[in-house]
């Protein structure tokens, strides 16, 4: 995660000399010599092989490299310094530091050793993923705790857990952090380069079978420079990837209302639910099909609290005078298909979900009439994230396949 990163004295001192106008004007704000800081600038232009300054003799101002890249580590560090403000506000902790001086007094090490240990709840896990010591890690976690004046782990029957401090911060760090992968991402694509990095897009069902694959597709033959991660899970897991910036965008079925004010979702297709089943079923041929004759053969369905389960238990379970029995839960397409194909279960899906098969012919539309619900599918993402031009050209291109898509295919 930390990869390429530059140390946050570093982006310190850069921020200072870009608000100050200079080395010797800034130099009593990070406390280090002007020609430590002059090579901190260095450095971090070496590193990010880009020029930030214009150096004149009226002084250091920056570059359109500069102001990119002074915008992204802004934004990075008002995450920071809002984690360790809102840390440093609650009664408990036991230092009155404002975030900006908290943000004077810790290190790129520290803020590793705390995400590396909350993800695995384990030192020695930890430490073999940073390649460090248990000892140098339990260090480094003392150390961030004496600079906010909380406890970041607790012990467990079952070993160690992060504190609600350290959850947190350790959000507000991954945000930090993916702030800062933009603006290397956004330096890489400077003048007549494309940009180079990674687009994490977290994958739901509804949103796989079309517009995800010709969308891919494309944006890789014109953007070969970024590497895309897609990630499926249950939303829920997804939601907390992509609210801690571990993914960028979200695109599936969306919900309503939004799951927290953080959000921003936009509705792209709007396909019909449909009764499915498979080839020749025997409900095809019914003319008296009712919800109590469909639960008479048993169904795949999603978990619960899932939109598509609340519609089956809306629109077939409390219409049926059957008792609800034989349901198998997975939001698993290819389990989905093999189960409906092999038995005569059906399900409540999307048309859209299963266009392939429906074409193929291997599933079918079971006759029942459910023309008025649909699945809203779209985008969804962080209400205050700010795309690099390679995640705004996906998302274009997201919006020009659903142009393309007519919702009752």
């Amino acid at each position: 995660m930390f990869t390429n990163i530059p140390n946050i004295r570093h982006l310190r001192v850069f921020i200072e000399v870009a608000k100050a106008g200079g080395i010797s004007q800034a130099s009593s704000r990070v406390f280090l010599s002007q020609p430590a800081m002059t090579q901190a600038i260095a450095k971090l232009e070496k590193m990010l092989d880009v020029k930030l300054f214009d150096r004149q003799t009226s002084g250091m101002y920056l570059t359109d490299a500069g102001k990119l890249w002074m915008l992204r580590v802004e934004r990075a560090f008002d995450y920071l310094i809002q984690g360790f403000s809102e840390i440093q506000a609650h009664p408990v902790s036991r230092r009155l530091n404002q975030g900006e001086q908290a943000l004077s007094q810790i290190t790129t090490t520290q803020l590793k050793a705390l995400v590396a240990v909350s993800d695995a709840q384990n030192f020695s896990v930890a430490g073999r993923a940073l390649g460090v010591s248990q000892s140098s890690l339990h260090r480094a976690c003392r150390d961030l705790e004496s600079v906010l004046g909380v406890s970041l782990f607790e012990k467990t029957s079952l070993g160690i857990a992060s504190t609600k401090f350290a959850k947190s911060l350790t959000k507000n760090v991954k945000l930090s952090v993916s702030e800062l992968h933009q603006g290397l991402q956004e330096l890489s694509g400077l003048g007549d380069r494309q940009e180079v990095g990674r687009l994490r897009i977290g994958s739901m069902p509804l949103a796989r079978t079309s517009l995800m694959p010709s969308v891919i597709n494309q944006f890789s033959r014109d953007f070969p420079g970024i590497t895309l991660e897609l990630v499926d899970g249950p939303y829920e897991d997804l939601l907390t990837h992509l609210l801690q910036g571990d993914l960028d965008i979200l695109v599936g079925a969306l919900r309503f209302p939004p799951p927290t004010d953080e959000l921003t979702q936009e509705e792209l297709i709007s396909p019909p639910l449909a009764v499915v089943g498979r080839k020749g079923h025997p409900a095809i041929a019914r003319n008296d099909l009712t919800p109590s004759v469909l639960m008479g053969y048993g169904w795949v369905v999603p978990r619960s609290r899932a939109p598509t389960r609340q519609l089956f238990e809306d629109l077939i379970v409390a219409k049926s005078d059957i008792e609800v029995s034989s349901l198998i839960e997975t939001s698993s397409q290819v389990l989905i298909r093999e189960l409906l194909m092999g038995s005569d279960r059906l399900t409540l899906i999307s048309r859209h979900q299963v266009e392939y098969e429906l074409l193929s012919g291997a599933l079918e539309v079971i006759p029942f009439e459910l023309s008025h619900t649909r699945r809203p599918i779209g985008i969804t993402h962080r209400t205050n994230w700010q795309p690099t031009s390679a995640q705004q050209k996906i998302i274009d291109m997201f919006r020009y396949a659903a142009s393309l898509y007519s919702g009752d295919e």
